[in-house]
């Protein structure tokens, strides 16, 4: 007997790959050096995390010797034969030499490319040294999303001074968009927006949250943290202006929960990080026409047109 039209549709649509956009992450990797990097455990769990990105922001990369990154991109290009991976990082930032940390990009080199980057100097005339470790901001070209080409400013801020740190971030937006003539700007990083280091009252003193054209795409209904003793949204994703909003994936910014994803305990997850990476998807295009459906959800649609048919 063959089956009926309705059970090979539903057969059908549930056997597809998961459709993926162009997907961007920020990962607070948790004091990152050559500890963790020679621990192949970890090391494996890191590589699946990050290889889910096409372009992946890690922070608190204690990275002093300079092996650990070179040994994560070799683990990433022996992970994956289908993508190659490069990255661009800061130089070592902090205001005290025992405790600095990097920002470093991790991107395919096959959908990424590196227009330009620069750290932002962080001397505002009367307000210099804002920045516990001031943006290091990258320029990005990615020819198969709609947006085209986009600008990334990285925060980790430190937790006592979060408000007035995610509040500067206005005025490197302004230092960028004069640089750069562009406003196609998102932000990222573990904001440390939550929990108490940022009051609800002080928001409106947050340009950010206050301006109108800036749109969280990380709320603070959601989760970043690791341990189940914590509800906090630490790490944001925050971006600039309509068409860069209408360029990204609705409903795809989230934490990545890789807890649950690789079956990992709370101990075993701890070890990786107390963190959640968090990630948000851009629309890509086909050819000069640009879509807003994955190509991937194409015949499952068409499928459930004529499934609807009388």
């Amino acid at each position: 007997m063959t089956p009926p039209f309705t059970l090979l549709f539903l057969i059908y649509v549930i056997a597809q790959p998961p459709c993926h956009g162009f997907k961007i992450c920020a990962f607070n990797i948790q004091s990152f050096g050559e500890s963790k990097a020679e621990d192949g455990n970890l090391m494996n769990i890191i590589t699946r995390i990050v290889s889910r990105c096409d372009v992946c922001l890690l922070q608190e990369v204690r990275d002093y010797r300079k092996k650990a990154i070179p040994r994560l991109l070799k683990s990433l290009n022996n992970y994956d034969s289908n993508y190659r991976y490069d990255y661009v990082s800061s130089e070592r930032l902090g205001r005290t030499p025992t405790y600095q940390e990097q920002y470093v990009f991790v991107f395919r080199t096959g959908s990424v490319k590196l227009k330009d980057q620069y750290q932002y100097p962080d001397k505002q005339p009367g307000d210099e040294d804002a920045f516990a470790r001031e943006p290091f901001i990258v320029y990005l070209q990615a020819p198969k999303t709609v947006i085209g080409e986009f600008v990334l400013i990285p925060m980790h801020t430190s937790p006592t001074n979060a408000t007035k740190e995610i509040d500067e971030l206005y005025d490197v937006f302004k230092d960028v968009t004069q640089r750069w003539k562009t406003k196609d700007i998102m932000f990222l990083g573990d904001f440390n927006a939550a929990c108490g280091y940022v009051a609800k009252k002080n928001k409106k003193n947050i340009r950010l949250y206050s301006i109108s054209s800036f749109t969280w795409l990380i709320d603070d209904k959601q989760d970043t943290t690791v341990r189940k003793s914590t509800n906090c949204a630490y790490d944001r994703i925050v971006v600039h202006g309509d068409h860069f909003l209408r360029a990204v994936v609705p409903f795809s910014a989230r934490p990545f929960d890789f807890t649950t994803e690789y079956h990992l305990d709370e101990s075993q997850a701890l070890r990786v990080s107390d963190h959640f990476p968090i990630e948000v998807d851009l629309k890509t295009k086909s050819g000069s026409e640009q879509i807003s459906t994955p190509l991937c959800l194409l015949p499952a649609t068409f499928g459930l047109l004529l499934l609807l048919q009388p």
